[in-house]
């Protein structure tokens, strides 16, 4: 499995934390930066993570800002991707099971790195509901091909 992540100077300690971790579980990672709390811009970030997921570089997607929202709307501009904002481990896996997510966004600052951990380990170890969920995301990957009503 390997998982690309992106941050910005918000997410950045959040970052090191499952990086670090992914590394003790012997998970390959794409760090896409950035490497410290400087100030920076957090798109430039985020789209090099979701397109690297995009391109099937990476299974699973990893972006953190302050709040997570602006790096869940960046994602969320790259084609394939599904990213989802998760502040609990209850979102992180029904991001997953019900939406199909293949990028988790977290807050850095409503966020420790302890359950940082434990989102991205129910993120990736969940799979996917069929059945009711699968169609309406086969809605949403449609709609997003065709930019029209399904």
């Amino acid at each position: 499995m390997k998982i690309a992540f992106a941050a910005d100077h918000g997410g950045f300690e959040i970052k090191k934390a499952l990086v670090d971790y992914c590394a003790g579980k012997g998970i390959d990672v794409i760090d896409f930066g950035t490497n410290s709390t400087e100030a920076c811009d957090y798109p430039d970030y985020g789209f090099a993570a979701a397109e690297s997921v995009a391109r099937g570089e990476a299974e699973f997607g990893v972006v953190i800002c302050k709040s997570g929202i602006g790096m869940t709307i960046t994602a969320n501009k790259v084609k394939g991707i599904r990213a989802a904002l998760c502040l609990t481990v209850e979102d992180a896996a029904s991001a997953r099971l019900h939406n199909h997510a293949n990028v988790i966004s977290l807050s850095g600052s409503r966020t420790t790195p302890a359950q940082a951990i434990d989102m991205l380990r129910v993120f990736i170890s969940t799979q996917p509901e069929g059945g009711r969920h699968s169609r309406r995301v086969d809605k949403i990957t449609e709609y997003e091909k065709h930019g029209d009503s399904c």
